[in-house]
């Protein structure tokens, strides 16, 4: 494959893992990132960093964002020494973002007015583990032509790239994808806790299960962190996991899809976050069960 010139925007938790790869893939890779001391490693690796949006803009033909939500995007993309302001016609974004379909078809139709651009929504599943071991799942929304034309990259960062239909799908899609992992986990909270008290290994539950109907990734990453039988820094938090619901909920209440499953785990979520663990780990989801 043919090194590239490429932007990636949003060196996070997720961005940091999938630069590192795009680099090793033998790509020219320009960064940017609001927090810079998050570009140490990526620089440190080869990425070339810069001081805004707009500078990645300039020197790239296809750029990647990795961001918080819809908001954030929006300012990347439109705001003051954003990409827009320094894009080349035609220049193609691929949002790996996790933001709602509407939000993302307005700024495709945004982006091609303002410079002929054209977008791809790829958000992804897999989570940090999926981005460190170049095992992640792309679920795109777009044109044929440009999904061809970033597959060789998605390659590089995963191990599957789904066209799901014209832009926005992707994003559809990653609401579903979100709904059913959101119900898994409370789910598993709730076995850990069953496991607990009625005097079985909770820390043991994943192992037993792994293989079986009941076996999943997240109760093989979350089981025995839920039970307090492995540690490690914070994959996701609770906040972008409840902003993915609502995202959820509002496109099935706008569709007219009952969701109630969905529902019920949403307002699981937000009584923990009351509870003070908004900004911690997902594995907190087990405190729902303290006295």
């Amino acid at each position: 494959m043919t090194a590239a010139n490429l932007g990636f925007i949003g060196v996070g938790k997720m961005g940091e893992p999938m630069v590192l790869r795009l680099l090793g893939g033998g790509h020219r890779v320009t960064v940017f990132n609001r927090s810079r001391e998050k570009l140490a490693k990526v620089c440190d690796a080869g990425a070339c960093a810069a001081g805004s949006p707009r500078e990645v803009a300039a020197v790239a033909d296809i750029i990647f964002l990795c961001l918080t939500d819809a908001s954030a995007v929006e300012a990347v993309v439109f705001g003051a020494d954003g990409v827009a302001e320094g894009a080349g016609q035609g220049t193609l974004l691929v949002d790996c973002s996790s933001i709602s379909p509407a939000a993302t078809r307005a700024m495709a139709a945004r982006w091609q007015e303002a410079c002929g651009g054209r977008w791809v929504d790829a958000p992804v599943s897999g989570g940090v583990p999926g981005a460190q071991q170049g095992t992640l799942i792309f679920l795109a929304g777009g044109d044929p032509a440009d999904i061809g034309r970033i597959r060789p990259f998605l390659d590089v960062m995963g191990r599957q790239a789904t066209h799901m239909g014209p832009v926005g799908s992707g994003q559809m899609t990653k609401l579903c994808n979100q709904a059913i992992v959101a119900c898994n986990l409370a789910t598993i909270a709730e076995a850990v806790h069953l496991a607990a008290a009625g005097g079985v290994d909770a820390g043991r539950l994943a192992e037993a299960l792994r293989g079986g109907f009941a076996d999943s990734a997240p109760l093989q990453v979350y089981g025995p962190r839920m039970a307090g039988a492995a540690t490690g820094p914070a994959m996701g938090a609770l906040a972008t996991m409840l902003k993915d619901m609502t995202n959820v909920l509002d496109q099935a209440h706008a569709l007219g899809a009952p969701m109630p499953m969905t529902s019920a785990a949403a307002e699981l979520y937000r009584i923990v976050a009351g509870r003070g663990y908004l900004d911690a780990d997902l594995d907190n989801l087990v405190r729902l069960f303290d006295p």
